[in-house]
């Protein structure tokens, strides 16, 4: 018998013609987002990047002569400040946005986002999450 199968072998240059999806949507329903393990693995990438990013940063400042260090405690506690104040700030969350597909003008960037747990649920997030 020659059934058709679920799915279908195709060459790579095929695959290569293969245009990109349209941009979702970042208004669209949170539980899609959050789940979507493309989106996951298109964050964990910026977020490594940018971790990546201010490694360099600091040790091409300590090289220079610019940047004071005494002991490797001092600059993982700079290299945290560095991230959080990324990380709080527009241009931080707007570069992670623009990374996984969604461009969101700067003033439509919410930097005090809400937790809202489900009732009777207890969160941990924030200071408590590690």
């Amino acid at each position: 018998m020659d059934e058709q199968g679920d799915y279908q072998l195709i060459a790579t240059e095929h695959t290569l013609a293969r245009k990109e999806p349209p941009a979702p949507d970042p208004g669209a329903t949170p539980f899609k987002l959050v789940v979507d393990p493309e989106m996951r693995a298109k964050l964990r990438r910026a977020l490594f990047e940018l971790i990546d990013f201010h490694d360099e940063a600091l040790a091409e400042h300590f090289a220079d002569g610019k940047l004071a260090l005494e002991s490797y405690k001092e600059y993982i506690e700079l290299f945290a400040r560095s991230l959080k104040e990324t990380m709080e700030s527009r241009e931080g969350v707007s570069y992670l946005l623009r990374a996984v597909g969604f461009e969101v003008r700067p003033e439509e960037i919410n930097l005090q986002p809400e937790l809202r747990w489900k009732e009777g649920v207890p969160g941990a997030f924030g200071s408590n999450l590690v």
